[in-house]
């Protein structure tokens, strides 16, 4: 999508040449919005650490990074390569972050073409096309997401005249390759003619909605407002928000939703105001071997100081403010699991389903 009208993917690979390796080229998103800095990943361990400390993030682009990991893991010699060197950084990148499924599946899909060729060239080979296809169906999925999911905002637009949305996190293009999942929907209904708002909550911890959600609209001339985590059922209850669209992390066989912390709350205040909860998402991130999320999904607990502190720009520069006494208590979730009941419906690359097993299968009969 567009930055300062230029168009821009969130990650991109760069060939090798005579004086450096192959990379990729990624947004250092922990400056968004205050700079835009590019960086080049060309190893493993930088993969591993763009992953954990959040210079990219959002569970497609995460996947799609983590891809890469395996592409770079290949260039060392063949004994170390040999030594399980491959399972054993494939299993560093998945515990990166690991509420994600799609890190998982990308990895997954990697290691299988890694294992048909007994050769490291054609391993090399066979990593890197994989990688680049899953690049490249990022973006077609997410195109999809936003062609399936605009028949509801039409429907609503056509009772209601303006829709307003409201959100969470950041499911944007920033989260994906490009388009985004929740974006995708409503950069279509853009150009659909719709006229639409979007609410946007601040989403603590990160402020990714705040920093990256409002910064992506903006530059792609969507008219938003930001909102404190807490004004959502405010917001409901009189009558302003006419429908809510999420993205998320995992979903599990039976439709339970794992998104950023404070998503829970958006669907029993929508479920309590009678207003549509969808969830968009990549088939990537069903886990098909998952059930019950509520148990069984894993939450990342991050660093207690994404509490304590908060970022902002001051003196230009990126500063952190503490808020609370310095020796507080701090318990730090990144997820939390939505139970399919108070889900409205999942918007997929394949159609628009019910958040149940029944749902789910028909639109991918063949994972039954």
């Amino acid at each position: 999508m567009l930055i300062n009208g230029a168009h821009y993917n969130s990650v991109s690979y760069i060939p090798p040449d005579s004086e450096k390796p192959e990379a990729i080229r990624i947004i250092d998103q922990r400056f968004l919005p205050f700079q835009l800095i590019f960086r080049d990943l060309s190893t493993p361990e930088e993969v591993v650490t763009a992953i954990k400390d959040m210079l990219v993030r959002g569970a497609p682009l995460i996947g799609v990074t983590a891809a890469f990991g395996l592409v770079f893991a290949l260039n060392v010699n063949q004994d170390k390569v040999c030594d399980g060197y491959i399972e054993e950084t494939a299993q560093k990148i998945l515990n990166a972050r690991p509420t994600a499924v799609n890190t998982e599946y990308c990895i997954g899909r990697v290691l299988t073409a890694i294992k048909q060729h007994d050769n490291l060239e054609d391993q090399k080979i066979a990593a890197l096309k994989t990688a680049l296809d899953l690049l490249e169906e990022d973006k077609i999925i997410c195109r999809q997401i936003g062609e399936n999911g605009l028949g509801i905002i039409e429907e609503i637009s056509q009772r209601k005249g303006k829709v307003n949305i409201l959100t969470h996190c950041n499911a944007g293009w920033l989260a994906c390759v490009d388009y985004g999942t929740v974006t995708s929907i409503i950069y279509k209904a853009q150009q659909a003619g719709i006229d639409l708002h979007v609410w946007v909550d601040e989403t603590r911890p990160k402020n990714q909605g705040a920093r990256l959600t409002v910064w992506e609209l903006s530059q792609n001339g969507v008219d938003n407002t930001l909102i404190t985590d807490n004004a959502g059922g405010h917001l409901m209850q009189k009558g302003l928000v006419d429908i809510l669209l999420v993205g998320c992390d995992r979903v599990t066989q039976d439709g339970d939703v794992a998104n950023k912390i404070g998503t829970y709350l958006k669907a029993l205040a929508a479920w309590d105001n009678k207003i549509p909860f969808y969830v968009a998402l990549p088939s990537s991130t069903i886990d098909w071997q998952m059930k019950n999320g509520l148990q069984n999904t894993p939450i990342e607990n991050r660093d207690e100081s994404e509490v304590k502190y908060v970022e902002g720009w001051c003196e230009n520069e990126i500063k952190s403010v503490l808020i609370t006494d310095i020796n507080a208590n701090v318990v730090n979730p990144g997820f939390d699991v939505t139970p399919a009941k108070y889900v409205t419906g999942l918007i997929t690359e394949r159609g628009v389903c019910q958040a149940n097993r029944e749902g789910i299968t028909s639109l991918f009969p063949e994972m039954i």
